[in-house]
């Protein structure tokens, strides 16, 4: 059973939020950053990027409080505004290819712990320490937890009806997407929809698995602090048909001193190789994979009696590169740290990994078959987890839209 709360956000006011939110801040160039932080004094940029021009000479501890200040300011300033009454919320994000629709809620601590809320993904413990103590410093969050719920006809009816209300705020943006956010505040609607979640058993992470598990180690630190905010954390439930899955494709640096001739060889061993110079060969189907080596593409086959029918996590493709190429033959033993390896996600054309290894810095690049719900949700159930870099997952939240605080 899952249970979801409705919480008093945060939100920007409404005149200013199409100007206030942004992409997440890793997104954007250093040019990027510069130009919006000197020419959009509302950006929730500077909130989560004080003092951006000293950014890399203070410490972690003094930007936490740095950021906890500014985010005061703008709430001062009345460009946020604080909710009277808690509210669920229902988010919709029309880009050029897709249109999603969740709800933002507060999703149970207990439900992580008790594996209700389930995960495909590990994590890097100085990631999850980092955000914990940016959760701790700042008081607030405003990168919802992605989260799916099984499809429900019920449910897509009553996002529906919803929909044809008026919006609390609507706004375009800079990439050509339309954002459009409702309010659900009624009693009714709020005990409709929370009793909704209650009948359902599990829900699963789609992305967000470091934000997650730094709000359950905060609970575990603060929760002497009698807040009641701290025993959930905001996410943003969609349908899993609603989602969408990218891969993330694979450039190296080098062949690991193997020849471009006994590198084939190698590979041979496990997949059957065609040539396809230079056709913008990806692959179009699980087990296969495209590779660009020397100015030519390949179409790479997995020989099929490799194949075990009985294992999950054996089964998944980035793992199966992992095994019969990263590994044993280009010696990538560690794929988060190790520097000769990079990640391109799948939602870029390849010819991207063309343009990167034509330029010299890398040797060969591998395209991969994108993952799909049902792979996620099987590993998620034998408490399995994926290779890092396995998926790149769409939608993705503005920052600053919806702020929860601690």
């Amino acid at each position: 059973m899952a249970k979801i709360i409705p919480f008093k956000a945060v939100r920007p006011s409404p005149d200013k939020v199409g100007l206030v939110t942004c992409r997440n801040y890793e997104d954007y160039s250093a040019a990027e950053l510069a130009a919006w932080l000197n020419f959009n004094p509302y950006s929730f940029l500077h909130v989560i990027n004080p003092a951006y021009a000293n950014v890399q000479s203070i410490s972690l501890d003094k930007r936490f409080k740095g950021v906890a200040l500014k985010y005061k300011d703008f709430k001062d300033e009345n460009i946020f505004i604080q909710e009277e009454r808690p509210a669920f919320y229902l988010y919709e994000i029309n880009t050029k290819n897709k249109i999603f629709t969740g709800i933002i809620a507060g999703t149970s601590i207990k439900d992580y712990q008790n594996n209700h809320i389930k995960k495909h993904e590990d994590t890097l413990e100085y990631r999850v320490e980092m955000f914990k103590n940016y959760l701790h410093q700042t008081r607030f969050n405003t990168e919802p937890v992605l989260i799916t719920y099984p499809d429900s006809i019920e449910l897509t009816t009553w996002i529906l009806l919803k929909k044809q209300n008026e919006p609390l705020s609507q706004f375009s943006t800079t990439n050509k997407e339309k954002h459009t956010l409702w309010k659900i505040d009624t009693q009714s609607d709020i005990d409709w929809l929370a009793d909704h979640f209650e009948n359902i058993p599990d829900l699963y992470i789609a992305d967000g698995h470091h934000r997650s598990a730094s709000a359950e180690m905060l609970y575990k630190d603060d929760k002497h602090l009698g807040n009641p905010n701290l025993d959930y954390f905001m996410s943003f439930l969609i349908a899993e048909s609603n989602v969408k899955i990218y891969e993330f494709n694979r450039i190296i640096k080098d062949l690991n001193n193997y020849t471009k001739e006994d590198f084939l060889k190698k590979i041979a061993q496990h997949f059957i190789i065609k040539a396809k110079e230079q056709e913008l060969w990806k692959p179009q189907n699980k087990f296969e994979f495209g590779m660009y080596l020397d100015g030519n593409f390949y179409a790479l086959f997995y020989k099929n009696e490799k194949i075990k029918n009985d294992s999950f996590l054996e089964n998944l493709d980035a793992q199966i590169l992992y095994d019969t190429i990263l590994n044993p033959i280009l010696g990538i033993e560690d794929l988060r740290n190790d520097e000769r390896i990079k990640y391109i996600p799948g939602k870029q054309s390849i010819t991207a990994i063309k343009e990167v290894i034509d330029e010299g810095n890398y040797k060969v690049g591998f395209m991969l078959y994108p993952s799909d719900i049902s792979e996620i949700k099987t590993l998620a159930d034998n408490n399995l987890i994926m290779p890092p870099k396995s998926t790149y997952i769409e939608p993705k939240f503005r920052s600053g839209l919806i702020v929860y605080e601690l």
